[in-house]
């Protein structure tokens, strides 16, 4: 095995998520063209430097964008997260928070406006403009133990707490047996960037605990209010300091370079990626 390939453990995982063709004929080794895919994210190289030993770089790139549109990646992180609920595996103290990450001047040139033909492709391609140039958002939620659990990408101008909302509804984790998906954490961390009153709302209406501390803001004027102003929503200090674990999910998300930098023109490919990255996590820590 060479360095940024995957292990036997890890393509024992992988390797039932993968679709095959049950007719024509004989294909690069599905184990070699995933390898290309892991050592392109892992090194951020464009898809016309991967090495000979991955086979043709069209066919690698024409799997990986295949896999993308259908959600073959998508799907295997689910599949692996669900093997670890039904062993409680995982934590369900669920850290929410994004990261920035700039756009390489190669994802910016889409050669066309719009997201295409594609209804599951943003018209903006998830990219923003903003004082850095064009960047791009990952807003993540993660396990107690920093393994993402549900990931958004959205342009890098996106407030977090508009997308709060949408990332805890991603959260789901299938059953292996019957039964319905999970999809309430135990607790929600995060930040005072999602310190809203709606976001707050949502999450008593679902039952969810939280800890997320109060804007000066907002605790002014609640304290100018008097009376009025309501009583101050519960903070727990020790809780809260578990919330650096997404932060470090952030920083091994990004030792992968191409997830470091978005060098992808599509947000569907990029998403896809991501989702890549976060499946190796997991199985490396099962």
């Amino acid at each position: 095995m060479r360095r940024h390939e995957l292990t036997d453990q890890e393509w024992e995982l992988l390797a039932p998520l993968i679709p095959r063709a049950a007719t024509g004929r004989p294909r690069v080794s599905d184990r070699q063209v995933i390898n290309g895919m892991v050592y392109k994210i892992r090194t951020g190289i464009s898809w016309r430097d991967l090495p000979e030993r991955y086979g043709p770089w069209k066919t690698v790139y024409t799997r990986f964008r295949r896999y993308a549109l259908d959600g073959v990646f998508t799907r295997a992180l689910q599949q692996i997260q669900a093997h670890a609920d039904a062993a409680g595996d995982i934590d369900w103290l669920v850290q929410i928070d994004s990261t920035i990450v700039r756009a390489h001047q190669h994802a910016a040139a889409t050669g066309r406006k719009g997201g295409g033909h594609r209804p599951d492709e943003p018209d903006d391609h998830a990219l923003g403009r903003s004082r850095g140039g064009l960047t791009t958002k990952i807003h993540l939620a993660c396990d107690g133990r920093g393994r993402p659990l549900a990931l958004l990408i959205t342009p890098g101008q996106r407030h977090n707490s508009i997308c709060a909302q949408a990332l805890l509804d991603r959260i789901r984790v299938p059953r292996t047996g019957p039964g319905r998906p999970r999809r309430r954490p135990d607790h929600v961390i995060a930040d005072k960037a999602y310190s809203s009153r709606g976001f707050r709302s949502y999450l008593r209406q679902r039952g969810i605990p939280h800890t997320i501390p109060e804007k000066a803001d907002q605790l002014r004027h609640r304290h100018n209010r008097g009376s009025g102003g309501g009583r101050p929503p519960g903070f727990n200090r020790e809780i809260y300091r578990r919330r650096n674990v997404v932060e470090r999910c952030f920083n091994k998300l990004k030792g992968f370079r191409g997830i470091a930098t978005r060098y992808d023109k599509t947000a569907t490919s990029y998403e896809a990626a991501v989702s890549l990255a976060s499946f190796l996590l997991w199985a490396r820590s099962v």
